[in-house]
């Protein structure tokens, strides 16, 4: 089976990523970037401020940490530096969000599978698993950042609009604001989402970068718009456990789930959903066991998919979608990317009226602002350096796994360090004995809870 479902991917792909009269890219003038950049530079970063810092001390529980994301309905918590920390830059030693509980809890599930070596070599994660052996509550600066998505990121009250392009191009998502000298104090956050909000609105205002950004996505220096490989994806019958992990281990904050039959794009799954739906479960199991395709059903709900009249967003786009087009839909559909698809008139089955349209690469809000950022001469503009670092630190502890276990005991790597194949679901199993109190949320197959 599984090796059918890869054929019809990769048959799938090799469709998609065909161009029968491939387009020029689209580059700005001198003139016009000279002139986007002097009033880029005019505009200062504080004023896109869209979210107040929330902090929280070092020893927070990550319970309490996540229960506080949830009833706040926050993106991000500062945590404040330890005590006895000596002399910190900042008062905040990092930031906590819903992508580091996804790793923690997929931590949780899985730490049996850690080699002694492993452990040793990397001294947080082993810490991680003594606070939990030594009682229920793990403090949230040992889980701060733990997803590597999550580096803590300071910019001046004077910054402007060009400097946090200068952040966000290299996949930080969001950015604090300090402010004035001889204050400590800081101004709040600003994310890469109100960035790009205000590119969008800027472009409304500037009819030269609205034709800019008015040509279609293929026509644009995009580093994955027709790149299958760069897709993360898992099928509509894998389980939620398995869409965690595998969010965990390839450093991204959603991935696609496509039918188990064609491929095609049936929907997409973050690591905010996975907060908002699987921690506050009064029967975490049966969620996290659950195929994926029951869960989306959930997220749906409140979107009136039950009620006929589905208000549910859809995170794909054309390669030939104009650019302006991509970036309405992310603010849309609150995301940080989206699915370039290459679609079919006829449906996915007879019971839908919903056309089929396979995978074949991603827009990102940092690829787009990357593009932004290149019009502005910034150097080292690399938008993918974050996620390949995230990449090679989940492929070394899968290494430590795997040699730490036998084979029939190992979460098989259908991927294979590779990105090409859409991800089986899982064979193998989770441990949670006592320790990780609060990690039960994630409780070992088979064992429900009554």
């Amino acid at each position: 089976m599984a090796q059918n479902k890869r054929h019809s991917i990769s048959s799938a792909r090799s469709v998609a990523v065909r161009s029968p009269s491939p387009i020029p890219t689209v580059i700005a003038s001198t003139a016009e970037s000279e002139e986007w950049t002097k009033a880029w530079q005019n505009v200062l970063a504080k004023d896109l401020i869209d979210s107040p810092v929330a902090a929280v001390d070092a020893d927070t529980t990550v319970e309490d940490a996540c229960e506080l994301l949830l009833s706040k309905d926050l993106t991000c918590l500062a945590v404040r530096a330890p005590t006895d920390s000596s002399s910190p830059k900042s008062p905040y030693i990092g930031l906590f969000d819903f992508a580091d509980v996804n790793a923690f809890l997929t931590l949780a599930a899985t730490r049996h599978t850690f080699h002694p070596d492993y452990l040793r070599d990397n001294p947080r994660v082993e810490q991680i698993v003594e606070a939990a052996k030594s009682g229920p509550d793990v403090p949230v600066h040992l889980v701060s950042n733990l997803s590597e998505k999550n580096d803590l990121e300071i910019l001046s009250h004077d910054a402007t609009i060009v400097s946090l392009l200068g952040v966000f191009c290299r996949g930080t998502h969001r950015v604090l604001i300090s402010v004035e000298p001889p204050s400590t104090d800081f101004l709040g956050f600003v994310s890469d989402r109100n960035l790009i909000s205000w590119f969008f609105k800027y472009a409304q205002q500037t009819p030269s970068f609205l034709n800019f950004i008015s040509n279609p996505l293929n026509a644009h220096s995009l580093p994955s718009i027709n790149l299958f490989t760069s897709v993360v994806a898992t099928t509509s019958t894998a389980s939620v456990l398995d869409a965690m992990r595998l969010m965990s281990e390839q450093g991204v904050s959603s991935i696609a789930v496509v039918e188990e039959e064609g491929g095609s794009l049936h929907s997409a799954i973050s690591v905010t959903d996975i907060g908002k739906i699987v921690v506050p479960a009064k029967n975490p199991q049966m969620i996290l066991s659950a195929p994926l395709h029951q869960m989306i059903n959930l997220i749906k709900e409140p979107y009136g998919a039950t009620d006929g009249n589905e208000r549910y967003p859809v995170y794909s786009a054309s390669p030939h979608s104009p650019l302006s087009y991509a970036v309405e839909k992310l603010l849309a559909t609150n995301s940080h990317r989206l699915f370039i698809t290459s679609g079919s008139s006829r449906p996915t089955s007879p019971t839908t009226s919903r056309p089929s349209s396979h995978i074949c690469g991603i827009v990102s809000i940092v690829d787009i602002l990357s593009l932004f950022a290149r019009i502005a001469n910034i150097p080292d503009v690399d938008p993918t350096r974050m996620q390949r670092h995230r990449r090679a630190s989940s492929a070394s502890s899968s290494r430590s796994s795997r040699s730490s276990i036998s084979g029939s005991d190992v979460y098989s790597r259908s991927r294979s360090g590779s990105r090409t194949s859409v991800s089986s679901p899982r064979t193998g199993h989770t441990s949670l004995d006592g320790s990780f109190m609060w990690a039960d949320r994630v409780p070992q197959p088979g064992t429900e809870k009554k």
